[in-house]
């Protein structure tokens, strides 16, 4: 079992999101924990008052929405009794069980889940402390419930394959604009919370992986000038499909100013993690046997998906990596110039930039596995870059060698603080004339 804890500021989005899974059969409300009255009775207004209400008592939380999805194995059948059964022991568990709370059963991924509803308030006003929640008390639960229950266990190498998003089918949504903003919230839902990315492009590497993209339009356009954001559906081959689904219309709103206060804060969290990423290349690249597509294959095997971003040309300008592990998203340039596209290229045994070259004028495009990375497209932007594919950051210095750049620390800093201090000069004492 997989448990996943998120926060939010409005109940009533949360609701909505869950109800309107009722209403298109894709869920179904088997629960209630604290309402007065049998959860078959309550209405939609019933089920809110109760959550608002208790929420009320502490007007000072704004965080004050809790969503919890627990998530099963594919293999395990269990009935509405039991998922009951096991959302009650757990809301107990984390501390949850004195609190109002509604448990949706979910129909619309690939394993069995349900979704918990509640607030971030107790009876006496007092704010609940979610704090590493999910890391101690939901551990904790999570592993007695797995083993009363006899669940599979989330500590599996197999949970990876389980619980593993699969991007969106291009062709079921292309031609409808229901189906397409609930794909594209599924994939986000998973995405958003889960991955540390510090831009826009760096959340496309991610989502490109399941053929969504967030996309603000051309500079000139409107949507660009008004900071606006909409998500599309892309294909197998990256071309963008059915209808563009706005930002707002989604449940979470997951508009640019939603994503750019994601950004500062995701940026410092992942810095811990990029050693793993460039360890996992420099041991890869070691014994210069690799190709781009062998590196590609190897950095998978470890949970590091790598997007490469390519003109029309098929020239490779740039790279991402995707460290799924961790969570995590790195711009190749971001890690150090020695894991920038050019200086990766030139790394590998037969994908070097000078073979590009040499490739590109007789008129024949870089052999390239796409279907490795699952990269995607392209946007109009970047292929605009295709005459210089690799800007004068990404280039590698010529003075040193290869070794000399891995080697090179993150941070070399330059004067120590008793070398900007200004040595003081000895006054010399004016000299009286001898008297006669």
């Amino acid at each position: 079992m997989v448990a996943v804890i998120k926060t939010g500021h409005s109940l009533l989005r949360l609701l909505n999101y869950n109800e309107n899974k009722v209403k298109e059969g894709a869920a179904l409300c088997i629960g209630a924990g604290n309402y007065p009255i049998d959860y078959q009775n309550l209405s939609f207004e019933q089920k809110l008052a109760r959550l608002q209400n208790q929420a009320a008592l502490n007007e000072n939380v704004t965080r004050n929405s809790v969503h919890i999805s627990l998530n099963f194995d594919p293999s395990e059948n269990l009935s509405e009794d039991r998922l009951r059964e096991i959302a009650d022991a757990y809301m107990k568990g984390i501390g949850f069980d004195d609190l109002p709370y509604l448990m949706y059963q979910h129909f619309d991924a690939g394993h069995p889940h349900i979704h918990l509803v509640s607030v971030k308030v107790r009876a006496d006003g007092k704010r609940v402390d979610t704090q590493n929640i999910g890391q101690n008390q939901s551990e904790k639960t999570r592993r007695e419930l797995e083993k009363k229950y006899g669940l599979v266990k989330a500590d599996d190498s197999s949970k990876q394959q389980a619980y593993r998003l699969k991007p969106v089918n291009a062709q079921k949504v292309a031609y409808g604009r229901t189906e397409t903003r609930r794909a594209i919230a599924n994939v986000l839902e998973n995405v958003l919370p889960r991955y540390k990315f510090a831009s826009l492009a760096e959340l496309n590497a991610v989502l490109q992986l399941y053929n969504v993209a967030a996309d603000r339009g051309g500079e000139g356009s409107r949507i660009f000038r008004h900071r606006g954001l909409v998500y599309r559906v892309l294909d197998d081959e990256g071309n963008k499909v059915g209808v563009p689904i706005k930002a707002s219309d989604i449940y979470n709103k997951p508009g640019l100013k939603f994503l750019e206060a994601k950004f500062a804060t995701n940026d410092a969290a992942k810095q811990p993690h990029r050693v793993r990423v460039k360890n996992a290349i420099d041991l890869a690249l070691l014994h210069g046997r690799l190709d781009l597509n062998g590196l590609i294959s190897v950095l998978k095997d470890q949970g590091i998906d790598t997007v490469i971003r390519q003109n029309e040309n098929g020239v490779i300008y740039g790279i991402t990596y995707v460290d799924h592990a961790k969570g995590c998203v790195f711009n190749g340039s971001a890690l150090g110039k020695a894991y920038s596209a050019k200086a990766i290229l030139e790394r590998c045994t037969n994908g070097g930039a000078g073979e590009q070259k040499t490739k590109l004028a007789a008129g024949k495009k870089i052999p390239f596995n796409r279907a490795a990375t699952g990269n995607s497209a392209v946007s109009d932007a970047e292929r605009k870059q295709g005459g210089n594919p690799f800007p004068p950051g990404d280039q590698l210095p010529n003075a040193k060698g290869l070794a000399d750049v891995l080697l090179e620390p993150d941070f070399q800093g330059g004067q120590m603080d008793w070398q900007l201090k200004r040595t003081k000069k000895k006054r010399k004492r004016q000299q009286l004339p001898p008297q006669v």
